[in-house]
């Protein structure tokens, strides 16, 4: 199946700690159905230092599975789901099913 969300993408988080929270998806990790999300799902990690990094607590992005996302609307702003499309020229695009705007192309 192809990628409703993709690297670059600002998403808005559904449900969980952070939900409403608005980011830019960093990663895509297909394989567990995860997205890395810029600012959201952070988490602390001690972290021990090493000849090219520094040690001490480290804040960073945890995975957040792509259920509990979804594509923010250019538009409204609000979340919205995502269509698939083909153009007369042949390009396969997205499109948000909200507003009916293509995505990307």
């Amino acid at each position: 199946m192809a990628a409703k969300i993709k690297k670059g993408d600002r998403v808005i988080v559904l449900a969980g700690k952070d939900k409403g929270r608005k980011g830019e998806v960093i990663r895509v990790i297909p394989k567990e159905n995860r997205a890395l999300v810029r600012g959201v799902n952070m988490i602390t990690r001690h972290q021990r230092q090493t000849a090219s990094e520094e040690g001490g607590i480290v804040r960073k992005e945890a995975p957040v599975h792509l259920s509990n996302l979804a594509l923010e609307d250019k538009e409204t702003g609000g979340p919205t789901r995502v269509g698939f499309r083909v153009l007369e020229d042949g390009r396969k695009v997205r499109y948000a099913k909200r507003s009916g705007e293509t995505i990307d192309g």
